[in-house]
């Protein structure tokens, strides 16, 4: 017998797993999502290469009909475009569609994502618990993400290995062995070996496997990864996990609604800011209102923010201003593995990273971490299209050192401070944005340049040549880790919810994404928004 429907907002990973968490307690669950989905993968039996034989339009799969995923020099820094096959996951609603409402930023550039499964449809899978230093700001400890962590693993399917990282990554059931290395992350791995205790004496670094959501023994319909050289176009396998895939799972059960083409706007709520019903616009603009006695919501920290901010305007009138926005800084590090140059690439295998780098600071906090991809099948890589040549020289040059190329992406802690904003502005008409402001951490610069001279020292003691010119300090918001706003706190507070993840202004809901997390560590978030989601679900759904 079920006891009773919980309305979850968004399809992202956060929801998923609260869903599901939800369903497994014999509760029914309906969700609520705009929803564009996913395009079907062609020929999902070929590798890259076979690929762009059999496809009868190549470039236009691959790039775009307005070469949209190809990254020239001078485009804003940034080395890499979302090939068409992901350009869902940022297509804005179409006309025939009320969005959420526009964004109005400065210092950070927010990105969001209105498709079926969220902006993890483009992530790269890495899945990286918190240690017990790194939660030292939250109201909860390892030990009440632990089990989470674990669920989430075997629901998912995750590789990796306790190596040097281990100490850094708490080790969680539900792990599997990890894939094998490509040559390149091989030879660096081998180089880490000879050189690993200068390494952690001079510099504090630790190298090991990435922690990855991607399959290396096939499993309940899904593919184990068989190298095809496809991931950033879209694993045909789903051998790499996304919500898309989670989705897909959910839908096949009994007590699962899933309704796309809607917004939610803001919530219905009457006395003691109980929960009432949900006002929806459907994709014909139609206004409605869903009934709910309990809501998750999971639409992102930016998307659940704005949901509130509307709801207490709807109440008293005015709508406050939320601080503690936070996002991790994200550097990019091209670099040349000398030992490699002149030996070929190796197109048939795992695309992302399968290497993670740590540099340790003094406390566990200000742990930075760094993720390294050797590069495959990218279209264009950042060192070669800043080569000073002509097409056919870069292009000769290209193919000498193209198994050689790889790439560190560098990602910093953040904190909650007041700088860091969202506010909802009315205009006169009636309608309204949403303000976004952030500032940075004024010691940050010198931060940055300590950490990237002592990576970039590292990297030569593996081989590696790192240009310092080419190293490109991405802007606040790329990294797309949004978090903090509605912080879980001990202490009672307005704008705060429970260690439970309760709100503490609207008791029927409960805050599941990031917008709940109290400080943002280095490591990648979503593991963490999966195994909390279904921590809060268990809590609120027995």
């Amino acid at each position: 017998m079920s006891r009773g429907t919980v309305v979850v907002v968004g399809s992202g990973a956060s929801a998923l797993h609260f869903a599901r968490t939800a369903l497994e307690l014999d509760h029914e669950v309906l969700m609520l999502d705009l929803g564009h989905q996913r395009p079907e993968q062609p020929f999902p039996e070929l590798d890259l290469n076979e690929l762009k034989r059999q496809l009868e339009d190549p470039p236009r799969w691959f790039l775009g009909d307005r070469f949209g995923s190809l990254v020239l020099p001078g485009a804003d820094g940034e080395y890499y475009g979302f090939p068409p096959s992901k350009e869902y996951v940022f297509r804005e609603p179409g006309p025939e569609t009320t969005g959420p409402g526009p964004m109005n930023a400065r210092g950070f550039a927010p990105l969001s994502s209105f498709a079926a499964g969220g902006l993890a449809e483009a992530w790269t899978g890495g899945s990286y618990p918190l240690n017990e230093g790194e939660l030292k700001r939250w109201p909860i400890g390892l030990q009440d993400l632990l089990p989470w962590y674990g669920e989430v693993a075997r629901r998912i399917g995750i590789t990796g290995a306790m190596d040097d990282l281990g100490e850094y990554f708490p080790e969680h059931g539900g792990m599997g062995e990890p894939l094998d290395l490509d040559a390149h992350g091989q030879a660096l791995m081998d180089a880490y070996e000879v050189r690993r205790d200068d390494l952690w004496r001079r510099h504090r670094v630790r190298m090991g496997r990435a922690r990855l959501a991607v399959l290396s023994a096939d499993r309940e319909g899904r593919g184990a990864c068989d190298h095809l050289g496809r991931c950033l176009w879209g694993c045909p396998r789903d051998s790499l996990w996304t919500p898309a895939v989670g989705l897909e799972e959910l839908r096949r059960h009994p007590a699962f609604r899933y309704r796309d083409g809607v917004v939610v706007r803001s919530l219905e709520v009457g006395d003691g800011g109980r929960l009432r019903a949900l006002n929806i616009t459907t994709g014909s603009g139609a206004e409605e209102q869903v009934t709910a006695e309990r809501v998750a919501l999971a639409a992102g920290a930016l998307g659940s923010a704005r949901i509130l901010l509307r709801t207490f305007q709807r109440v008293g009138g005015h709508a406050p201003e939320l601080s503690g926005l936070m996002d991790n800084r994200q550097i990019l590090m091209p670099f040349v593995n000398l030992g490699m140059l002149g030996r070929p690439f190796e197109p048939r295998s795992y695309q992302y990273n399968q290497l993670a780098v740590g540099l340790v600071g003094e406390e566990p906090f200000d742990y930075v971490h760094g993720l390294v991809t050797t590069l495959k099948t990218a279209l264009v890589h950042p060192i070669v299209q800043n080569l000073p040549f002509g097409m056919a020289a870069s292009l000769r040059t290209f193919r000498d050192i193209h198994g050689a190329l790889g790439l560190l992406n560098v990602n910093y802690p953040d904190v909650r401070r007041s700088t860091n904003t969202v506010a909802l502005h009315t205009d006169a008409d009636g309608g309204d944005q949403l303000l976004v402001r952030y500032e940075a951490d004024p010691t940050e610069g010198r931060l940055l340049r300590r950490t990237t001279r002592t990576l970039r020292r590292a990297l030569r003691k593996l081989g590696c040549l790192a240009p310092s010119a080419m190293t490109h300090v991405r802007p606040m918001g790329a990294s797309v880790h949004y978090a903090g706003l509605v912080p879980m706190s001990e202490a009672s507070a307005p704008h705060t919810s429970t260690p439970e993840g309760q709100s503490r202004d609207f008791p029927d809901v409960f805050l599941v994404d990031g917008i709940g997390f109290p400080s943002l560590p280095a490591k990648n978030l979503t593991f963490t928004l999966m195994a909390n989601a279904s921590r809060i679900a268990d809590l609120q759904c027995r």
